[in-house]
């Protein structure tokens, strides 16, 4: 079942769409998901969820799946949008588990939720695009660099280029895999050979897309701006987990972001890649 919550911004209200997985009564923990994605992306089946005693929050972010678009929304505005969702189910405290485009918003959360955020994981996220000493496009995929290059000449170019492809995704969500298996390494190739993990991947872009490609488009714009918090104010334990063979977001990112932020655990796991992220979250959620 989809549940539905009302956010107040500085600059209008939005209706975030958030589903709950697992043990009723188990120690919550937000998954927020990739890019592009939706409330409904990879996780651990209901029956491990019990086993860990973990009650899973997903949400879907402004304008993928059901939630409302966030107009000009920022990387920080994720922890407005997670605190609306913990008040509606009265959490006093969680933790927090970002994956790929879920990374930034996870450190977010981090950041500034400091009194509710018990713990953060972040997997095979990217770094600010400012990050002082990191050469941020050094071993990235060329659709990636592709895509966040248009992201500097301005929101339009952008959009025309995500709209045309959230187009083709939407008539057939395997379309994005198929676009990216040219650039995928050997580890993200035998992920993505199991149907089953295949099945949730295409799943959660469909529903990601369901609107259209707005979501897509302002996570970008997003992480090409500031992200609007210091990563040094991070107080709360943090776990940064990448596979070293990853070339969506290269591990020299994680290595960044682990020399800002205080007393960050980081965790490279050879023979891995960008989708191995999937397969590593049930021992993930189990640290957290």
């Amino acid at each position: 079942m989809t549940h539905r919550v009302k956010v107040a911004h500085e600059n209008g209200d939005h209706w975030i769409a958030f589903d709950i997985r697992g043990a009723a009564h188990g120690y919550p923990i937000f998954l927020l998901h990739g890019t592009p994605g939706s409330r409904r992306g990879p996780a651990p089946r209901s029956s491990v969820l019990y086993r860990l005693g973990v009650r899973l929050i997903c949400y879907d972010r402004p304008g993928y799946g059901k939630s409302t678009r966030h107009p000009l929304r920022r990387v920080l505005d994720a922890a407005r949008d997670v605190a609306g969702i913990a008040d509606e189910l009265r959490l006093d405290e969680f933790s927090v588990v970002g994956r790929s485009g879920g990374g930034p918003h996870a450190l977010a959360c981090a950041a500034l939720l400091p009194e509710r955020v018990r713990k953060a994981a972040v997997l095979v996220s990217v770094a600010p695009s400012d990050a002082h000493g990191l050469d941020w496009y050094d071993g990235m995929a060329d659709s990636n660099v592709e895509e966040y290059g248009r992201a500097r000449h301005g929101a339009d170019v952008l959009a025309a280029e995500l709209s045309a492809r959230s187009e083709l995704i939407r008539e057939d969500p395997e379309f994005l895999l198929q676009f990216l298996e040219p650039e995928l390494t050997a580890p993200d190739r035998r992920i993505l050979r199991d149907p089953a993990i295949r099945r949730l991947l295409t799943g959660t872009y469909a529903e990601a897309l369901r609107q259209g490609p707005e979501g897509w488009i302002d996570d970008v714009l997003a992480f090409r701006e500031s992200w609007g918090f210091s990563l040094k104010a991070i107080e709360v334990p943090v776990l940064l987990w990448h596979g070293a063979d990853d070339v969506f977001s290269p591990v020299a990112h994680t290595h960044w972001l682990a020399s800002q932020i205080p007393g960050a655990e980081v965790e490279v796991q050879h023979g891995a890649a960008h989708f191995d992220a999937v397969e590593v979250l049930p021992r993930i959620l189990a640290r957290l």
